[in-house]
């Protein structure tokens, strides 16, 4: 990528700001009460439980330390990712992801409309993962979507297969915290990610750009999904709004960044709420990035959990289906759009 074309311009009430606010604060959580091969201390477990709701509630974002996925993947999964975006163009087009198969390479990825300044190459956890063909209620057929696998680097597959049964397994038993974290049983949101969840893994990297003032990496957005773990080099750019300001994440080392997603919203029935973030870019170094997107099964009708409605905290959401939200996402990523993208404020019940 080279100088600025105007497809990456942000609105001038988007543009990343030369100021920075570093939020040294925000909530880190040692999770070794339950990673550790030791029996658990239920004290110590309570404390990590609300430790998890305050970081849900005040921030909805969190960094956690000794979440028991190993060095080694991390390390594994950055070399592979720096040695796929290191190819010609040509070379990544040739796993580029098109309306037939969601899943490959992609570099013209838009946020609300605005060219995002990153390439990404894009999996589904588990492979052949069946979607709705369409975001038509009355449309009952489904697709699947399968992985690509790139000649180069030949490892590339099977680095992620094992990555992601790591990560996919801490976000699991960060579900169940964040369930026991609102006085809900730590399985209740098993059943939704048991069979057929449609998880998601992303290789982003954000090469140098010569205007980082007016363009960004992902532009302001909120995750769609349950929960989001988040991986990433030595180089900052991530960034939530808090209290109307934007925060820079300050970064750990071999820590992961975790965020509530809208699903977790809902089904806390605003308890927790999505936080909004981006990513910035700059002139001097690139960036990289691997996010473990928790999503549940398709046929899943998200709604707020039946045992935190009552008289007085009334249900805030309309139901809707997972897979036909996630549909008419992915069906906007080919073609412009003309209004705002589905979003769960669609539901909302006002």
């Amino acid at each position: 990528m080279g100088e600025v074309e105007a497809a990456f311009v942000q609105e001038v009430q988007h543009r990343p700001k030369l100021g920075v606010i570093e939020a040294e604060e925000i909530p880190v959580i040692d999770l070794s009460p339950v990673t550790k091969e030791a029996v658990s201390d239920p004290c110590s477990v309570e404390r990590l439980v609300k430790e998890i709701g305050s970081a849900c509630k005040e921030w909805g974002f969190f960094q956690v330390i000794n979440h028991g996925v190993p060095v080694v993947l991390r390390e594994n999964i950055e070399k592979a990712s720096r040695m796929f975006f290191s190819q010609s163009v040509e070379e990544k087009r040739k796993v580029r992801r098109d309306e037939r198969n969601a899943m490959g390479y992609y570099d013209t990825e838009h946020t609300k409309n605005v060219r995002d300044w990153k390439e990404v190459f894009d999996s589904v956890a588990k492979d052949h993962t069946p979607v709705p063909l369409t975001p038509d209620e009355h449309d009952d057929r489904l697709t699947y979507w399968t992985n690509s696998n790139p000649q180069y680097p030949p490892h590339l597959r099977s680095t992620i297969t094992k990555y992601v049964e790591e990560t996919e397994k801490l976000s699991l038993k960060l579900m169940e915290l964040i369930a026991l974290s609102l006085g809900l049983e730590a399985k209740r949101f098993e059943e939704y990610f048991v069979k057929d969840q449609t998880s998601l893994f992303h290789l982003n990297y954000y090469p140098t750009c010569p205007s980082p003032h007016l363009a960004l990496g992902v532009g302001p957005h909120k995750d769609i999904g349950a929960l989001t773990v988040l991986a990433q080099d030595e180089v900052e750019g991530l960034e939530v709004k808090h209290n109307g300001e934007w925060i820079r994440i300050k970064l750990i080392p071999n820590s992961f960044i975790i965020n509530l997603g809208d699903i977790v919203q809902v089904w806390s029935n605003d308890a927790y709420e999505s936080p909004e973030h981006r990513v910035v870019v700059n002139s001097e170094k690139e960036r990289y990035s691997y996010p473990f997107f928790l999503f549940p099964a398709q046929e899943t009708e998200v709604k707020p959990m039946e045992e935190l409605i009552n008289d007085q905290n009334l249900s805030k959401y309309r139901p809707y289906k997972w897979g036909k939200f996630l549909a008419h996402r992915f069906s906007t990523n080919f073609k412009k759009r003309l209004g705002e993208n589905i979003q769960i404020l669609h539901y909302k019940i006002k």
